[in-house]
């Protein structure tokens, strides 16, 4: 039988060792190229563009992103057309990051998908496992969100500043806290055109 290769355990969602060589190169690819697109001037618009693309997996029409910026892979983060992510966004891409269309995040997001065995004994092995994280179109973080490993967050829901998002939230929501909770459903009521 074949030994399973770290990054094909990482793609799985099994535990697997971060400090495989392969890895630990591949991390840091994506420091360099996120130093570099960091410390590039918010008016060279192509530089910035041109090296966002080459840092994520997939980078849709009119995105902005605000430096500083942070991924451990880059690779494996998907962002939809006319979205928006304020200054100090970690995405800790271990597993894939999908940001949908029209997503508006507030300054220092932090989305985690790696996750590290409760047990001293097995966190002291250096392994950890990843699971994925979906933010669906057209929906809006405010500042200091912290999404943890595995949560989806529904199309058009609105989360909360400082909100610490442990489970999945439904679409059309407002939901905030630590950890979140559904507060309300959007409604006709929520319009800005009265």
């Amino acid at each position: 039988m074949a030994k399973v290769m770290e990054r094909e355990k990482l793609e799985r969602g099994l535990w697997y060792d971060p400090g495989e060589r392969g890895l630990r190169a591949a991390r840091r690819r994506a420091s360099e190229l996120a130093f570099e697109f960091n410390a590039t001037r918010p008016s060279d618009v192509e530089r910035r563009g041109a090296l966002l693309r080459d840092l994520v997996g997939r980078v849709g029409e009119r995105v902005e992103v605000l430096s500083p910026l942070q991924v451990d892979y880059g690779r494996n983060i998907s962002i939809g057309d006319d979205a928006f992510l304020n200054h100090g966004a970690y995405l800790m891409d271990c597993a894939p990051i999908t940001i949908g269309s029209h997503v508006f995040i507030g300054p220092n997001l932090g989305a985690y998908t790696a996750q590290h065995p409760l047990l001293p004994e097995e966190r002291n092995r250096g392994v950890e496992r990843a699971l994925p994280i979906v933010i669906e179109d057209d929906c809006w973080l405010g500042g200091d969100v912290k999404i943890m490993p595995g949560v989806t967050i529904g199309r058009g829901s609105v989360i909360g500043a400082g909100s610490v998002v442990t489970r999945d939230v439904p679409s059309g929501v407002v939901a905030a806290g630590v950890p979140v909770k559904i507060l309300r459903a959007l409604t006709e009521a929520d319009s800005i055109d009265g």
